[in-house]
């Protein structure tokens, strides 16, 4: 009897899994993000949450920028620091993900890192920080989804205006300003590089006075930078001179425009 009444309860609470995990096949309504701007997404009520119980009076600065108001550096700073395979895989990096499950068993811990870019605009938009199987299934489901309904170039643009960069600030121009004193298309390349590093961690690292960690890492992706043709360091560098110190050469495509290298808008393959 007993046998009998745990099979079934064992088929009940595997049936209401799986409907949990299918209720993602149709909802949210990702395509609605193709012209939509998300006003509050699921991680900064998060936050809020954390603040209320905490009793901190803090509120969330964002200002939502269009790509085209974005520095190319940014854009291809946050790609190389956080998915380098960004504008060729369908929302998974599959080798990173294996690489972070064997690191896991190794540990004997369940962190499932290797996330990409579409899979982390999935996990803020809707779902909480919980690092457990359940939450892994349905930011899957919702990432397969997500890929099929928007361009990379939409996918990247979320991303960059609702991803958290420090207490309470979210996006990159309001990450900009605050760091900066600047908007987010004059970043410099080393700026751009300074706050794509502190992304796995915005709450532990400052892009301004982070440490060596993320000087080193700061320098790390601005090196790669520089070898991919993004950055041009003697144009950067009269770029940085005062007026009057000289005639900058004549300029090329390359060179005076930092998207030439494979930034949204000429060749999205790296």
């Amino acid at each position: 009897m007993w046998k009998k009444w745990t099979r079934r309860a064992a088929i009940l609470l595997a049936a209401a899994f799986l409907l949990n995990i299918a209720f993602y096949l149709v909802y949210p309504d990702v395509s609605r993000l193709k012209r939509e701007r998300p006003v509050k997404t699921a991680f900064m009520a998060y936050r809020e949450g954390q603040w209320q119980k905490a009793g901190l009076q803090r509120r969330i600065r964002q200002e939502w920028v269009p790509l085209s108001r974005i520095s190319p550096y940014a854009v291809k700073a946050v790609i190389i620091a956080e998915d380098d395979k960004f504008w060729s895989h369908e929302g998974f990096d599959f080798g990173a993900i294996q690489k972070a499950i064997e690191k896991d068993l190794q540990k004997r811990r369940f962190k499932a890192g290797g996330s990409t870019i579409s899979q982390q605009l999935v996990k803020n938009l809707y779902l909480t920080p919980a690092k457990n199987p359940v939450r892994k299934l349905k930011e899957a489901v919702l990432t397969w989804r997500l890929e099929r309904n928007l361009s990379k170039r939409r996918i990247i643009e979320l991303y960059l205006n609702v991803a958290e960069w420090g207490e309470g600030i979210f996006g990159i121009e309001a990450a900009a300003r605050h760091y900066f004193g600047k908007g987010a298309d004059a970043l410099t390349a080393r700026e751009a590089a300074a706050l794509a590093v502190v992304l796995p961690g915005p709450l532990r690292y400052h892009p301004v006075a982070g440490g060596r960690y993320v000087e080193s890492r700061t320098e790390a992706v601005y090196r790669i930078m520089v070898r991919r043709g993004i950055v041009i360091p003697e144009y950067e560098q009269l770029l940085d001179e005062p007026p009057g110190n000289g005639t900058p050469p004549q300029s090329t495509g390359d060179a005076t425009n930092p998207g030439a290298a494979g930034a949204p808008g000429g060749d999205e393959k790296k």
